[in-house]
């Protein structure tokens, strides 16, 4: 047998030697101890924790007490070769690093076991050489100085599972409530699916990237031949059951939604975020979160619950400041503990329903027309998909035929009685593709479809970017982007990151004159005889909002702010099909209120800013011209230079109209005489303001559309249709037809009403423009 050559025996010295040195520098590496998993604590602005997202302690098994399937299912998906590597397994490095090359992304690592147990016991989280050079001698002497059974129980008693639970005892108890002892297979696939990344594949989190994660661990198991195919597809068809989670404090939406965020800024901060002990300060403020909490529990009783033991109907609420877009009051269901799924933010959205009709209104008087223009409320149908499906919008009729249908309508009125017809013959004048921009630019993020009903809210949005895009009415017309983090720093207080150190971006996206008059507008909904006046007394402070309830009582909605707060709520079934009792304005409305009057309590009231341009003039009742002398008048809020000249042509005996202008805001018998010419700010009882209490007020649903309505398929269509105008649901019977108009009522204007005689000759106003009238508030 021929001897190695000179330089094969220098070669085999050498690994020889590097290989001793390699062993020699491991053992003299000490183990480093075990780090002990420290609590980050989320705070709220004022400085007082509101959650802490560690709240397991780690509990040690022996390996004797975990089942084989769960120790096999970890095996299959972290390392298969587990039993006859070293502890390092350059086949897995290098076929990683062939499948992120292909992927463009870390799709796969090539980690053992015994190196993710080396890196856990390190405690580091850097990328560097150094440390990796450091972490390959500890595994090293992991494997030196411990059986494989021992390395395996010392992994799966301190490898992270997500929601602060570390080891598989821990980890079995919060997802499943039991121990892992008595962890099934379907349970066992799914804990090693975790590991990987335990906040993309919580079952709390996302159900779905749980259910594929798991299946695909099954499939991974049967290459192995750890199971048979028969098991793994028995273990399928398992549903997921699941414990439920219980916050470690209060606002346990509010810090999901933290760490969600940082998941998507910050994401090398959240692999630690359970355990590095980080201080999170953020804009929530604890007394408003308990106030909405509160609120939520006292006034929308629980009727049942649905197949999964979830109390229905579920609620969401989200505050947020408007100047600065700082989230202070987050809630997205009713008990964190019971379902973790936040329904104030995304990927959760219902349709909006009339709650959408101020952008529709934003982008009429951003685009020249005025508050007092008319539309007619009466049977109309545009064109559908098909020519013998038109889009029909309906009003609600009550039995005593609401007062507002069959005659025309100005801006206030309709939106304060939150007409559908009205606001779709406006979305057809304006166009469904403007109005889709203009609320995008306003801050709706969700897809839009450009088509009729959308004015109505047929598409779906959350109600966190609903109140994103109120806010740029209530702050002015400047766009605030939604946060809620102000800073994190790590254990020992250094500040890792500051985004709270400059203030928020604002982006001015519509004229602040805008955005006043469509809040001046809004005013109106809170006040005597609007969809929500019966709250307006309970707010008790200048304020504006919309009311929304789609179809068949499906979804409730009230938005509304003062110049200080702003709070969207939403009132729902989560299988988006059962109807509630009421309307937005019964239920969702008096929980805003109750929040808004607890969260404001030591806040005094203020009126919103006047800003320069804006006038306030008397008009006629009838159709919005200057009044004669026999008009009822009104005083209607415009921008400066677009008031009406002409003078109203229509004359009025002593006869009040029989719609009932006394009852509304504007009425002038209710309301001051405007201010001076130049006056820069609004008199007492602005536009809006009642000077009487706020009684009793109406809050009528809309019926849904006539059957085939709408564009079938767009966002939304189906459970959860939009207020009056959606995309229809084909099972339910037609709605009713308005009803004929009942004699006396007023026909178009220009005419005279029955029931009154002009005089024969009209007093002499000369400069009156009288007859002329004026085409530009006609309606357009």
């Amino acid at each position: 047998m021929r001897r190695p050559g000179r330089r094969a025996r220098l070669l085999l010295g050498l690994a020889a030697g590097f290989l001793l040195l390699v062993v020699g520098a491991a053992l003299a590496v000490p183990l480093p101890p075990v780090q002990v998993p420290e609590a980050s604590v989320i705070y709220d602005h004022r400085g007082h924790p509101a959650v802490h997202l560690y709240v397991q302690k780690r509990v040690e098994v022996p390996l004797s007490r975990i089942p084989r399937h769960l120790q096999q299912a970890v095996l299959a998906i972290e390392d298969e070769h587990f039993y006859r590597h070293p502890g390092i397994n350059p086949l897995a490095i290098v076929r990683a690093l062939i499948r992120n090359l292909q992927a463009g992304r870390i799709v796969e690592g090539g980690s053992t076991i015994t190196q993710q147990l080396a890196k856990n016991l390190t405690g580091r989280t850097e990328r560097t050489l150094v440390r990796k050079a450091y972490e390959a001698l500890v595994t090293i002497k992991l494997e030196i100085l411990y059986r494989k059974t021992r390395i395996l129980e010392a992994y799966l008693n301190t490898i992270y599972f997500g929601h602060g639970a570390y080891g598989v005892e821990v980890a079995a108890q919060t997802y499943f409530g039991h121990g892992a002892s008595e962890v099934d297979l379907p349970e066992a696939a799914l804990l090693a699916g975790l590991i990987r990344s335990p906040e993309n594949y919580s079952p709390y989190r996302d159900p779905e990237a749980a259910l594929r994660r798991r299946n695909l661990v099954l499939d991974r198991m049967v290459q192995a031949g750890m199971i048979t195919p028969l098991q793994a597809q028995q273990a399928k068809a398992t549903a997921i059951r699941l414990a439920g989670l219980r916050p470690a404090g209060e606002a346990g939406y509010f810090g999901s939604y933290v760490v969600s965020q940082l998941g998507k800024l910050y994401p090398e901060l959240t692999g630690d975020i359970y355990r590095a002990g980080y201080r999170i300060y953020t804009t929530l403020d604890l007394d408003m979160q308990r106030a909405a909490e509160k609120a939520i529990a006292q006034l929308v009783p629980e009727r049942g619950r649905d197949a999964q033991g979830i109390p229905q109907p579920q609620v969401a609420l989200v505050a947020l400041e408007p100047s600065t877009g700082y989230i202070r009051a987050m809630v997205g269901g009713r008990d964190y503990s019971v379902t973790q799924l936040n329904r104030a933010a995304p990927p959760v959205r219902r349709q909006p329903g009339s709650a959408f009709k101020p952008f529709l209104y934003a982008a009429l008087i951003d685009g020249g027309h005025t508050v007092v223009e008319q539309q007619v409320c009466e049977p109309v149908a545009f064109p559908g998909p098909t020519p013998d499906r038109p889009w029909v919008p309906t009003d609600y009729t009550s039995e005593n035929h609401e007062p507002y249908h069959y005659r025309p309508l100005m801006m206030r009125e309709a939106l304060k009685v939150s007409d559908n017809v009205v606001a779709s013959r406006w979305c057809m004048t304006l166009g469904p593709s403007r109005l889709a921009r203009y609320a995008r630019l306003m801050g709706i993020q969700s897809p839009l479809e450009p088509v009729g009903p959308l004015a109505l809210g047929a598409s779906p949005v959350s109600p966190l970017e609903l109140a994103a895009a109120y806010c740029t009415l209530a702050n002015g017309g400047y766009r605030a982007t939604p946060s809620c983090i102000l800073r994190v720093e790590d254990s020992r207080g250094r500040v890792l990151l500051n985004p709270g150190r400059t203030p928020p971006p604002r982006e001015k996206v519509i004229d602040e004159r805008v955005a006043y008059i469509v809040t001046d507008l809004l005013r109106s909904v809170l006040s005597p005889g609007g969809t929500a006046g019966r709250v307006g007394a309970v707010i008790n402070r200048p304020a504006a909002g919309k009311t929304g309830t789609t179809d068949e009582l499906r979804d409730a909605w009230f938005v509304g702010y003062t110049p200080d707060l702003l709070a969207a709520v939403w009132v729902g079934y989560d299988d988006g099909s059962t109807s509630l009792w009421s309307t937005g304005g019964a239920i969702a409305a008096p929980v805003w209120a109750a929040f808004m009057s607890s969260a404001l309590h030591n806040v005094p009231p203020r009126e919103f800013p006047v800003p320069r341009g804006i006038s306030w003039v008397q008009v006629s009742a009838v159709d919005g011209l200057l009044p004669n002398p026999s008009s009822p008048v009104v005083t209607e809020v415009f921008l400066a230079g677009t008031e009406p000249t002409a003078v109203s042509p229509v004359w009025w005996s002593g006869t009040p109209p029989p719609w009932g202008w006394e009852d509304s805001p504007g009425y002038l018998a209710n309301r001051p005489p405007p201010p001076p010419a130049g006056t820069p700010a609004p008199p007492a009882g602005a536009p809006g303001t009642p000077a009487t209490p706020a009684g009793p007020g109406t809050d009528a649903p809309d019926t849904p559309t006539a059957p085939g309505a709408g564009t079938p398929g767009t966002p939304g269509s189906g459970p959860g249709e939009t207020e009056g105008g959606g995309s229809g649901d084909r099972d339910q019977p037609p709605p009713e037809a308005p009803r004929n108009p009942p004699p006396g009522t007023t026909p178009p204007p220009g005419t005279v009403p029955r029931g009154t005689t002009p005089p024969p000759t009209p007093p002499s106003d000369p400069g009156s423009g009288e007859g002329t009238g004026n085409s530009e508030n006609q309606g357009r």
